[in-house]
């Protein structure tokens, strides 16, 4: 077999391929033997035909089978001779081919990137210093009070800490809120809506012009849109409401006793307490944990830039922006906005995916290094795991990712969070005071 190489650009490369003739017969000598033996023909037991019978009536089967065997598993030597690194599939060109001639191929391939490792241990990371306080585990229990609240109406002005029930049609410029944002048809007008008094909730500076009103009084509240606010059409610009008080609801806060620890599945309210401080140390430990790998994965990716495969920034292109409107979707965002968006969309998820594509690149040459693997029970737990955060049997879980040839992206799952682990760990750490 003679082999010649080509670099037609970064990550891509020509590998043209010459097999002998002798080799070819042999090819098609072996794959016409095996037909042999399963043909059927008018008058012939099962594998008794004559072979020049049986190629009569499948020689088409056969060169295709031929050509097939040949090329993928030539191909295949061909890269391992040349200690090619292909990524996904390739471009084969087929040149010349039949009996008795040699078999001559080109495949266009994409190759992983060349680049050295740059020390990835000891990489810096700033932590806050913090730990769970008594103040975090009561304002905690504070939330969960707050689930079972009740809210009595009561005849009294409305007071900070009380919910506001109003109808409201609000204005921008003089237009109704619509005019400028068609999908904003909660801003512009609703019944019986409730507003909490604490907080900016709702639309900033909104609640406290609210303040002192009654059932049945009618006000002006104005507000100002802010610079970031989720209606893009609307943030910078000032709007002008015109509300009517509904009824002023109060918030009654539940006891904080064994009684309520039980509805939360605590034995009582000491257990509930352990358990919160419990979760919020886990909180803590879990924030401080993303923040070092955030840090340590956004270093290697600035000490490192190389070029790219097509293809695979592509596909992980693709998967991003699946992802992205998939996210909008279930949020609610209408399908005409997202078309409208898309090439916002596509730009955004083209610069995230060659991020994505390279940290990838980056993870399997350190597990390669380091010798890292992801392991069959390594996988069956993240399967496992996988599976309760959606809900699903891990059977069903797992028929699913077979169906659609997923079990490889678990592998990888598991061997990129070995290695954030292993850069985690080794990670250089500076704590800094918390901010204020």
């Amino acid at each position: 077999m003679n082999i010649t190489v080509e670099n037609l650009a970064p990550c891509k490369k020509l590998v043209r391929v010459e097999l002998d003739a002798t080799a070819v017969d042999t090819a098609f000598d072996a794959i016409t033997k095996d037909y042999q033996k399963q043909a059927s023909l008018p008058g012939f037991r099962p594998g008794k035909a004559p072979r020049d019978m049986v190629v009569k009536k499948y020689g088409a089967e056969i060169k295709d089978e031929a050509k097939r065997k040949l090329i993928g598993d030539n191909y295949r030597k061909a890269l391992e001779d040349k200690k090619i690194n292909a990524v996904g599939y390739p471009d084969i060109e087929e040149i010349q081919f039949d009996r008795g001639q040699n078999l001559i191929f080109a495949a266009t391939v994409e190759t992983a990137p060349e680049f050295e490792l740059p020390e990835y241990k000891g990489l810096p990371a700033k932590i806050e210093t913090k730990s769970v306080t008594d103040a975090d585990v009561e304002k905690a229990l504070d939330m969960l009070r707050a689930q079972h609240a009740k809210f009595d109406t009561v005849v009294r002005p409305l007071a900070n800490g009380d919910i506001a029930v109003v109808n409201y049609t609000g204005t921008c410029d003089g237009k109704a809120i619509t005019d400028l944002a068609p999908t904003a048809k909660g801003l512009t007008e609703q019944k019986n809506f409730w507003i909490e008094t604490e907080g900016n909730s709702f639309i900033p500076g909104f609640a406290a012009q609210l303040t002192g009103a009654k059932a049945g009084d009618k006000r002006t509240v104005n507000v100002d849109f802010p610079a970031d606010f989720v209606t893009k059409e609307l943030q910078g610009k000032q709007g002008v409401y015109e509300v009517e008080m509904v009824e002023v609801k109060e918030k009654v806060m539940p006891t904080l006793d064994n009684e309520l620890a039980k509805k939360f599945g605590a034995e009582d309210l000491e257990k509930l307490k352990a358990g919160v401080r419990t979760d919020l140390e886990n909180e803590l430990k879990y924030s401080k944990s993303k923040s070092i790998r955030q840090q340590v994965v956004q270093s290697l990716l600035e000490k490192l830039n190389f070029e790219l495969p097509e293809s695979a920034v592509a596909n992980e292109t693709r998967n991003v922006v699946y992802d992205l409107v998939r996210q909008n979707t279930q949020r609610g965002v209408n399908r005409d906005i997202i078309e409208q968006q898309k090439d916002q969309i596509y730009a955004a998820a083209a610069g995230n995916a060659k991020e994505r594509v390279r940290l990838a690149f980056i993870v399997a040459r350190i597990a390669e290094q380091e010798k890292l693997s992801a392991t069959q029970e390594d996988v069956i737990r993240r399967a496992q795991t996988l599976a309760m955060m959606n809900q699903m049997p891990v059977d069903a879980f797992i028929k699913d990712l077979q169906k659609r040839n997923g079990v490889n992206e678990l592998y990888e799952q598991v061997l990129h969070e070995k290695v954030l682990e292993l850069l985690e760990k080794n990670a250089s750490i500076t704590e800094t005071a918390p901010a204020k």
